[in-house]
């Protein structure tokens, strides 16, 4: 169990931040609006969690224009893509038998 429980990623366990791994490592990106409306946060919020995300080398981020009609995209890496698919693997190890 102790093996599961290292495979955690702190930065990734986090509830807000898990939910926009598993979005954006089913879709090849995803907007800041997106992100927003299918996690229930606030603007602030999701940017304070994405920036986690960013300064992990897990997502990149793209912006295009400025103010409101400015649009920021994220796209998952491939060491998220890998950081995230060892988060999930330890999570099933360690809730498979309950």
């Amino acid at each position: 169990m102790t093996t599961d429980l290292a495979n955690l990623d702190p930065v990734i366990h986090a509830p807000k931040r898990l939910a926009a791994m598993a979005l954006l490592a089913s879709a090849s990106s995803a907007d800041f609006p997106f992100l927003r409306d299918h996690l229930e946060v606030t603007d602030s919020d999701l940017s304070k969690q994405m920036a986690t995300l960013e300064n992990a080398g897990y997502v990149t981020v793209t912006k295009l224009g400025h103010g409101r009609g400015g649009v920021t995209t994220y796209r998952i890496t491939r060491q998220g893509k890998a950081a995230f698919k060892r988060h999930v693997e330890a999570l099933r190890a360690i809730t498979g038998s309950a």
